[in-house]
């Protein structure tokens, strides 16, 4: 489902959800007269514009004789703003995927993913989606490319490759699915031919770098198979090692499965 909970007139309107609904009124704006009218703001909170907006695409481009202001999920007015979407992928699909995102960080990984996930062969509906869904969580929505803790406690794990005082901290997760140990910034490296040994953090700092490093992972682990397979616990324990955070990642599958048509 494309929103958790009820959006409108005495739903239960969470941040999230609004802000969806806001992006996906605007995206189809053309449809209820909206394109001759201010366009909404997408700030997740509810009020009489949005409302209005819901009303009017539901009489004008759905043709209902009425309407109760009101968005619920997998209802007929979300399938019908599901499918007046243009195709290919947009920065505001992007954001609906990750309503939490701030839209200057999707300006600076959207052309990056594009080209990467293209370049990585990440080009079918579920795959896009489950790697997109991982990759949301992995970065806070796109807010970290670098993980927050010090990285102290990967400190002499043999398993990632950290053999050496500090590896660790010098070795922690970068890029948008995190990077971390040794090991893999050497295979990283050899893959690329850039030395992201001598200095790890240069995989934090470049956009594509951080995005390329994700797809980098996915493939190199052979992750596509689990996504095609629709198998999420399969896909997050090959890329966190566990099942952390297997909840928000599959609140995110849910939108960008909605958004595939899956």
């Amino acid at each position: 489902m494309c929103i958790a909970k009820s959006v409108g007139l005495g739903a239960r309107n969470d941040v999230a959800d609004v802000r969806i609904v806001q992006v996906l009124l605007n995206m189809n704006s053309e449809a209820w007269s909206g394109a001759a009218m201010k366009q909404l703001g997408v700030d997740g909170q509810i009020g009489p514009n949005t409302i209005d907006a819901i009303r009017a695409f539901e009489t004008q481009a759905m043709g209902l004789s009425e309407s109760d202001g009101l968005v619920t999920p997998g209802d007929a007015t979300m399938a019908r703003l599901l499918a007046g979407l243009p195709p290919g992928a947009t920065k505001e699909k992007l954001g609906i995927v990750m309503p939490r995102a701030m839209p200057k960080r999707i300006d600076l990984y959207f052309e990056p993913l594009v080209k990467g996930m293209t370049r990585y062969g990440i080009d079918t509906p579920r795959q896009i989606a489950h790697f997109i869904a991982q990759l949301a969580h992995e970065s806070g929505s796109l807010l970290y490319s670098e993980e927050l803790a010090s990285g102290s406690a990967y400190e002499g794990r043999t398993d990632l490759g950290n053999s050496q005082p500090g590896d660790g901290v010098r070795f922690k997760g970068r890029g948008l699915i995190q990077l971390t140990g040794r090991n893999n910034y050497q295979q990283y490296s050899k893959f690329t031919g850039v030395d992201y040994v001598s200095d790890p953090t240069k995989v934090a700092l470049d956009p594509f770098a951080c995005v390329d490093v994700a797809c980098w992972f996915w493939k190199d682990r052979n992750i596509g198979p689990l996504a095609e397979a629709d198998d999420a616990k399969a896909v997050t324990k090959r890329i966190n090692g566990g099942y952390n955070g297997l909840d928000d990642r599959l609140e995110h599958l849910a939108r960008a499965k909605a958004l595939l048509g899956l």
